[in-house]
């Protein structure tokens, strides 16, 4: 098949879903297919490009037998609103002009459609390509409980677009269960929504000595660590956990470490000096070659999210906790999808959000018994290998395209 993918974000660019879709392309390319790729030049999270990636409008290179077109955006602030929006527009016009000539029988497009409508309406509207729409919030719905949009006109406006790419797409895939009630009131059947969860390289990402590289380089051998991994935005909730280290400040073993960017680490880094906090460290966004180091340092991976939002929300980086073979504290809704896949992955424990008293707890009952701590990691890591490897991830792609193109054809 050619397949097209259209996404703002896309290795070696930061965020969640970049390393995700380049493994899912090379995985696809390997299996056959024609890919090609559409994706901004990298700027995530800061919203700043590379000095390597400025001075050329479109770029194209071969990527581990995937054809990837970078598109230009300017380089701003990503922490202003504004910015951001003007990223999204830039990249729109860049990606559509890129697509024109574009061979492909079935296409991926990256919602939010703030990020993607017009490219996703010349490709599936205007050339009548079936296109598949890959939901990663549901929204307007997340923008809301963040505060991010608080105006009705804005609201509405978010909301006909992201209308408009369900409504006219071939095929819907949500990568968590809590996303199909929120699809299913913006009007999409559920004959249309396919769920495909995430994946991770079990390759890259295994269970590994806690003596390694990155421990050394900042001492964390002989700690026990409570590692956060990924974006320090304002969907997790992380000045709870610095609360639960506030608790913990007698055990002097005891670290808290936050690892990666994003535009609420400032303000955690101020509240956690404030407070003195002496168990808390903060290190940079680590190059994905080292992921694997990072999360081997931990004895805990955290997942955090505040109350309401792990409801429509599914962070990939659980996905990357179970397989680094860490056990797993989960601060999140107990209807969440995150906390049914811990709970059917048998590979932590999950617990109310926002309560730092039961995280305090729960953390010191993991310190105090080793072989559980070794018997949830090693659950973890088999779950994940079984259910969510790159070639499974492929496979469910495979018969989703297969499906939308035997239904086009059908139409026509």
């Amino acid at each position: 098949m050619n397949i097209l993918i259209i996404t703002l974000f896309y290795a070696p660019d930061g965020g969640s879903s970049a390393p995700l879709f380049a493994l899912l392309c090379s995985t696809l390319a390997e299996r056959g297919h024609n890919v090609s790729v559409i994706a901004a030049v990298p700027h995530y999270p800061t919203g700043k490009v590379p000095l390597g990636f400025k001075g050329k409008w479109i770029r194209h290179s071969i990527e581990n037998g995937v054809k990837v077109i970078r598109v230009a955006v300017p380089s701003l602030d990503r922490a202003d609103f504004k910015n951001r929006i003007f990223q999204f527009i830039c990249f729109q016009i860049g990606a559509t002009l890129a697509s024109l000539f574009r061979k492909f029988d079935v296409s991926i497009v990256t919602n939010p459609a703030l990020e993607t409508w017009l490219p996703f309406f010349f490709l599936a509207f205007l050339r009548s390509k079936p296109v598949i729409f890959s939901i990663h919030d549901v929204y307007p719905d997340v923008g809301i409980r963040l505060g991010i949009f608080r105006h009705k006109p804005v609201i509405a406006a978010v909301e006909m677009l992201e209308r408009f790419c369900l409504n006219h797409s071939a095929g819907v895939r949500i990568l968590s269960e809590s996303f199909r009630t929120g699809i299913q009131r913006l009007g999409v059947p559920d004959s249309k929504i396919a769920l495909i969860y995430d994946w991770v390289d079990t390759d890259l990402i295994r269970p590994l000595s806690r003596d390694n590289d990155f421990s050394r380089e900042y001492s964390l051998n002989d700690k026990f660590v409570v590692l956060y991994a990924g974006n320090i935005g304002l969907s997790q909730g992380l000045e709870h956990v610095l609360t639960a280290a506030e608790l913990l400040a007698d055990h002097d073993d005891l670290r808290f470490v936050f690892v990666g960017d994003g535009p609420g680490r400032e303000n955690l880094q101020v509240q956690a000096g404030q407070r003195k906090l002496t168990n808390v460290c903060f290190f940079p966004f680590q190059p994905r070659e080292r992921l694997a180091d990072v999360l081997a340092s931990a004895n805990i991976s955290l997942i955090t999210l505040r109350r309401g939002i792990g409801l429509d929300s599914l962070p990939s980086k659980t996905f990357s906790a179970l397989a680094s073979g860490r056990p797993i504290i989960a601060s999140v809704d107990e209807e969440s999808d995150t906390c049914h896949l811990i709970n059917r992955a048998e590979a932590g424990v999950c617990i109310p959000p926002e309560d730092p008293g039961i995280l305090a707890t729960t953390i010191i009952t993991l310190k105090s018994d080793p072989h559980l701590c070794i018997r949830l990691g090693s659950n973890g890591r088999q779950y994940i290998t079984r259910h969510h490897s790159r070639f499974k991830a492929a496979e469910q792609f495979e018969r989703l395209f297969l499906t939308v193109i035997a239904l086009r054809n059908n139409k026509n």
